[in-house]
């Protein structure tokens, strides 16, 4: 129900001088925000590893949650959504970029994860069924312009 053999991922790559972890922890805190409609969502970035950034960090959303529902934004517990940091120096190396000069963060979210927490979704499945009442019932309708036939 809740993995499948195949996910979307979107990535992110920003890169500039003088960009540091408080420029990523304001873009991802922005986005998620925004992403979610909650002004005051609890946010925590958990230190972890991923090979091509370093430091590395996991960023789980407050939330409540029990065996039959998960609320985004209040309650006790947390709820890991997506992991980021600063790009690795080696990687901007071997990219033909100056370390010393530029700097940059990366993040990586799945697409039917945000989806599925933001529209209450419980069966990924249901993302692959093609089923037009159940992308009608989210609004996922990406042929308005097209005459009914």
């Amino acid at each position: 129900m809740t993995h499948t053999p195949m996910f979307h991922q979107i990535e992110g790559l920003y890169l500039d001088k003088n960009v540091n972890m408080s420029h990523l922890k304001g873009c991802i805190m922005d986005f998620c925000r925004e992403f979610f409609e909650i002004n005051d969502l609890p946010i925590r970035f958990r230190p972890s590893f991923f090979p091509f950034t370093e430091p590395s960090a996991e960023i789980d959303i407050g939330c409540f949650k029990n065996k039959e529902e998960i609320r985004i934004g209040k309650g006790g517990s947390w709820l890991e959504i997506m992991g980021c940091g600063m790009v690795h120096s080696k990687v901007l190396k071997y990219c033909k970029v100056d370390s010393n000069k530029y700097q940059g963060f990366a993040f990586g979210v799945g697409v039917e994860r945000l989806a599925m927490l933001k529209y209450g979704i419980s069966d990924l499945r249901s993302f692959f069924d093609s089923d037009i009442k159940w992308l009608n019932n989210f609004g996922f309708t990406i042929f308005e312009n097209i005459e009914k036939i």
